[in-house]
């Protein structure tokens, strides 16, 4: 059987510290969840803040590189635990402001808890130093569609577009600039994990973010896009994947497919353009459950536990 999820992915991965403008930089790792770091006036804002706070603290010091101003804010694209559980490390930087939307916050309540014991089984790379997490991250500062930020002359949009990839996505954005970190709305050389998607909507979000028109975009996995030929080509990527996922999957229910079914009718339809990407093998079957039911009417999707993500692997992948 294929090994469960990301379990046998124990490689390092080469970490980037990528700038952006005099105000941005983008913190990747060859596939791993991406975080944005946004530098003001006075302060300083960083998207996503890493699976643990030991991983939190090698981010900040890429930061302390390049600046000793206090880090006011952390934004959460959304409540997955791989980006919200290492915020508790910036509380020690001068973070007073832990920015989400209302949907992501809703979500934590909802199941943040068992997304962390579902995340920790499936990433174990990632939560290397999960002891050093001291529990779920909570929002103090939540808002519905927008929320503008000015960190001195530097105007910070941060908004919520509809939903995809979550019910909650955030992105922020730095009109300024024309730099945009889209959290996983956008995924680039990875695949896109639906297993939380709202599939039917995430294309119609897709065009909400192609109307601000980025001129470099920071994907929530896979390498940063720096020119708009390479932001569109991102882009149509990601609503490639998503639209090519929810179109087997209401096609395998129309035509009275089992789950398992569905999974190798899907596999054979998305394998030749996505099965080298990135976190591929870890996402489908996720995927592929998700999609089979949003496409036989469940609309919001079921919450994954760590016993129910074994009982669908073993069912797809045994």
């Amino acid at each position: 059987m294929t090994p469960f999820a990301s379990r046998g992915d124990l490689s390092p991965k080469k970490i980037s510290f990528t700038q952006l403008s005099a105000n941005a930089y983008a913190y990747t790792a060859e596939g791993d969840p991406n975080s944005g770091v946004v530098l003001g006036d006075d302060s300083v804002l960083v998207v996503d803040t890493t699976a643990t706070p030991v991983m939190a603290r090698e981010l900040i010091a890429r930061i302390r590189q390049v600046t000793d101003k206090p880090i006011r804010h952390v934004v959460l694209s959304h409540y997955h635990a791989v980006r919200v559980l290492g915020a508790s490390a910036y509380a020690g930087e001068g973070c007073t402001h832990i920015i989400a939307s209302r949907g992501t916050y809703d979500l934590i309540v909802e199941r943040g808890a068992e997304d962390m014991k579902s995340e920790m089984e499936r990433f174990p790379r990632l939560f290397q130093a999960v002891e050093s997490i001291s529990g779920l991250t909570w929002p103090n500062l939540v808002f519905s569609d927008e929320i503008t930020l000015h960190l001195g002359k530097l105007e910070v949009r941060i908004l919520h577009l509809g939903p995809g990839h979550t019910r909650g996505d955030t992105v922020v954005f730095l009109p300024q600039h024309g730099i945009l970190f889209s959290g996983d709305l956008v995924e680039y050389q990875a695949a896109a994990y639906a297993g939380d998607a709202q599939l039917e909507e995430w294309p119609s979000t897709l065009q909400e973010l192609r109307s601000l028109k980025p001129e470099k975009l920071v994907p929530g996995r896979g390498p940063v896009l720096e020119t708009r030929e390479q932001v569109r080509r991102g882009i149509d990527y990601t609503q490639d994947f998503v639209t090519t996922l929810f179109a087997c999957a209401r096609d395998s229910v129309a035509a009275k497919r089992t789950l398992k079914e569905t999974f190798e009718y899907t596999r054979s339809k998305m394998d030749p353009k996505f099965g080298r990407m990135f976190i591929y093998e870890h996402c489908l079957p996720f995927d592929v459950a998700r999609a089979y039911d949003e496409a036989s009417g469940i609309k919001h999707p079921r919450i994954w536990t760590a016993q129910r993500d074994r009982e669908m692997w073993e069912a797809l992948q045994g």
